[in-house]
């Protein structure tokens, strides 16, 4: 049985960044992640994909980012369940949960949160004939490694912000890009739209709208696709790679069957307080859950995290009083005895 203080359902991003929270109260974390590695999506699915909203970096590819925030909690020396799914949870006489995975093993904790982003999640496909003959093959429903697409012809379909940005990436790596989206308006951040815009008019992007893929082409592998703009007949493209970005189709899994308030496949949380399920002692945080006002983005899972972790200290510590203290004052004491001294500071007087 491994016993910890919180026990995380996911170690993405938001998964991560509370250990850090955590450890700053002097609260020990275990993580269960599905994934044989650490880092969520930004691991998985997308580790050369740039990030643009994280405070004090223009820009972060995912994969560097799960780097720098596994170093950031290191010190306080989480514990690792990984490539294995949770998939049972039981209350205990004392208030606490065992969580048990799909292979049996035991996890004990007065708190779980779950900070399983989406879930397990499959790619949304366009309904195309034919469409399984080149996957894999010419046509892919992600990006792992752009150097994939060096010089090589790309068509990129969608119109949220994981489109946008692969086409303004691409667009420095490619031979050609050529963006199609079915509206002329874009859901993806302004900037970014912008940004297209700009490559579109410096011959950077080829951008094609309300325009819709509709036939998949070639012998032995992808050769070509066809292209439909509303009443006009279909215009035939030379591709490498056709790569539509129509988003994931999330799945909560097991998780659901835990008597959590569900909606829309997300899970339900207080969050005028502390982003706590319905069940006493049990955390939602980062895309997983849902409430009023709710955005999914990584930088609000960490808030989410830092407040969730504020009310998990009530929970492990009832009756003592915490003081917050800033880092910038206090320093960083790691579980492994080492510490952080925050700068000195320098008083000046004044005759």
């Amino acid at each position: 049985m491994i016993q910890t203080d919180i026990l995380i359902i996911g170690a993405g991003p938001t998964g991560l960044f509370t250990v850090f929270e955590a450890g700053l109260l002097k609260m020990k974390c275990h993580l269960i992640d599905a994934l044989p590695q650490a880092g969520g999506q930004c691991s998985e699915i997308y580790p050369k994909k740039p990030i643009y909203d994280i405070p004090a970096y223009p820009e972060i590819l995912a994969g560097d980012l799960t780097e720098k925030l596994l170093e950031q909690c290191k010190q306080f020396e989480p514990g690792f369940t990984l490539g294995e799914r949770a998939e049972t949870i039981e209350k205990q006489a004392d208030g606490s949960f065992v969580v048990t995975t799909n292979k049996g093993t035991q996890h004990q904790a007065p708190v779980v949160a779950i900070a399983g982003g989406l879930g397990s999640f499959e790619p949304r496909k366009p309904q195309l004939d034919n469409l399984a003959l080149y996957e894999d093959n010419g046509i892919a429903y992600m990006i792992k490694d752009p150097e994939v697409y060096r010089n090589k012809k790309v068509v990129i379909s969608g119109g949220g912000d994981s489109a946008l940005d692969w086409s303004i990436f691409l667009s420095e790596v490619a031979s050609e890009v050529t963006l199609i989206h079915r509206r002329n308006e874009f859901r993806g951040a302004l900037d970014s739209v912008d940004k297209v815009q700009e490559l579109k008019n410096a011959g950077k992007i080829n951008l094609i709208t309300p325009a819709e893929v509709t036939a998949v082409l070639g012998k032995n592998k992808l050769e070509a696709i066809e292209v439909t703009k509303s009443g006009a007949p279909p215009v035939r493209i030379e591709t490498d790679s056709f790569i539509p970005l129509f988003g994931l189709s999330p799945k909560l899994g097991p998780i659901s069957e835990w008597g959590l308030e569900i909606e829309k496949n997300a899970i339900k949380v207080n969050n005028a307080l502390d982003y706590q399920t319905n069940i006493p002692g049990i955390f939602a945080i980062g895309d997983v859950n849902t409430y009023p006002g709710k955005l999914k983005l990584i930088l609000c899972g960490f808030h989410e995290a830092t407040l969730m972790c504020q009310a998990a200290y009530k929970i492990i510590n009832p009756g003592k009083r915490y003081v917050l203290k800033y880092t910038t004052v206090s320093g960083i004491d790691g579980f492994d005895g080492s510490r952080k001294e925050a700068p000195k500071a320098v008083v000046k007087s004044i005759n």
